[in-house]
C-alpha cells in the first residue's frame, strides 16, 4: 500500500498524505483518557512502527512535547529519513512527573521549541500548532509575538503562515 503525498497545506507549500501519523501512543501511557491502558513500545518498535509508516506513503508526522518521549524516538527513529517527512510538534503543554501543565508565555514557547528541536534531532519544525487548553483567544492576542521568538527555527514557508490552536 502507497499513500502518495500531495495534497497542499493551505499556501505553506506542504504537501501531506492524506492521513497523519500521530506519536501518542509510542511515547505516553499515563495520565491518559483511553478506558483501557496499553504498554509502550519498546525503542525498537517505536523506530519500526516510524519507519513502516514512512514506508507506507505517510508523510505527516504529529507529535509534542506533552506527548511524553515521542519526540525523542521520532528524533532516533527518522534521523537519517528527515527530509522525507513533515514534522509536527506543538507548543504550550508540557507533560513533566506525570502532570500536564500549561504555559503560554513568549519565553516558554521559545523554549519549548528549543528542547523540541533537540529531542527531535532536527534543526526545523515544519508545523507548531499551540497544544490549547481553551483559551483560544488569549493565545491569539499572542500570536504575533509567537512568531518573533522563533524567527529561522520554524520553517515559514508562507508569509501567510500562522498560529492556529487545535
Amino acid at each position: 500500500m502507497d499513500i502518495t503525498p500531495g495534497r497542499p497545506l493551505g499556501r505553506t507549500g506542504l504537501k501531506l498524505s492524506p492521513i497523519g501519523f500521530g506519536a501518542f501512543k509510542i511515547g505516553r501511557n499515563e495520565g491518559i483518557k483511553y478506558r483501557d491502558g496499553y504498554e509502550l513500545p519498546t525503542e525498537e518498535e517505536s523506530a519500526s512502527i516510524l519507519n513502516h509508516v514512512l514506508d507506507l506513503g505517510v508523510n505527516l508526522i504529529d507529535t509534542a512535547p506533552a506527548y511524553g518521549i515521542s519526540e525523542e524516538r521520532i528524533g532516533r527513529g527518522l534521523k537519517a529519513r528527515r527530509d522525507s517527512f513533515v514534522l509536527s510538534t506543538k507548543v504550550g503543554e508540557v507533560w513533566e512527573d506525570g502532570e500536564g501543565r500549561y504555559d503560554f508565555s513568549a519565553e516558554a514557547v521559545d523554549r519549548s521549541v528549543d528542547r523540541s528541536l533537540r529531542r527531535l534531532s532536527t534543526d526545523r519544525l515544519d508545523i507548531v500548532l499551540v497544544h490549547s487548553d481553551g483559551s483560544d483567544l488569549e493565545i491569539r492576542r499572542r500570536e504575533r509575538r509567537y512568531w518573533d521568538t522563533r524567527a529561522g527555527r520554524v520553517t515559514m514557508p508562507s508569509p501567510r503562515a500562522r498560529w492556529t490552536s487545535v
